[in-house]
């Protein structure tokens, strides 16, 4: 995420009275969830698939980030 979007996150949190991104992004997952839910959307297993799948990404972009700041140290 780039500091122009956290920002901007940031920005959304002041304007809709959320805590932290992190309350904010809950907050936005529980409606998309509700609203899956109401649509026929994933089942419980599809969720737990696509969240897999998800953690799977951050832990690879985590490890990019990682390897980008280590080369930039050197």
């Amino acid at each position: 995420m780039s500091e122009e979007e956290f920002s901007t996150l940031r920005r959304i949190c002041l304007a809709t009275g959320a805590r932290s991104v992190s309350d904010l992004a809950r907050e936005a997952m529980r409606g998309f969830l509700n609203g899956m839910n109401q649509e026929g959307g994933p089942t419980g297993t599809e969720y737990s698939a696509q969240m897999r799948n998800l953690e799977q990404k951050v832990d690879k972009l985590s490890a990019e980030i990682a390897l980008f700041k280590a080369d930039r140290n050197l």
